[in-house]
């Protein structure tokens, strides 16, 4: 259930990041609601997913799959260029987070 969490956690991180730039710094008034709502669900998710995975793994986790994801919207959704050392930089927070799920006993499975 405290990955369930932290998937929410990082998907509505991942809303309210995007929306925090369609909001055109906080004038546009549903955006901005928006990036609201989903930093306050993003904080409560994630500190359910608190309650059983180490604080270390549930950060790296949530930081690592959240950067890729926005890097990603940037590109496809603001035509934001990603140039090879960005992509380089994507793939290895990638490799980190499969690194830490597949092969960490810390990670709480």
């Amino acid at each position: 259930m405290a990955y369930l969490y932290l998937g929410i956690a990082i998907f509505a991180e991942v809303i309210a990041t995007s929306l925090l730039k369609a909001s055109a710094e906080f004038t546009k008034v549903w955006p901005s609601i928006g990036t609201v709502v989903g930093y306050g669900i993003a904080f409560y998710c994630l500190s359910l997913a608190l309650r059983s995975i180490p604080v270390g793994i549930t950060y790296a986790i949530w930081s690592g799959i959240g950067i890729v994801l926005i890097a990603a919207i940037g590109w496809i959704v603001y035509g934001e260029k990603l140039d090879a050392a960005a992509l380089l930089g994507c793939g290895l927070i990638i490799a980190g987070v499969a690194v830490i799920n597949l092969f960490s006993k810390t990670a709480g499975h």
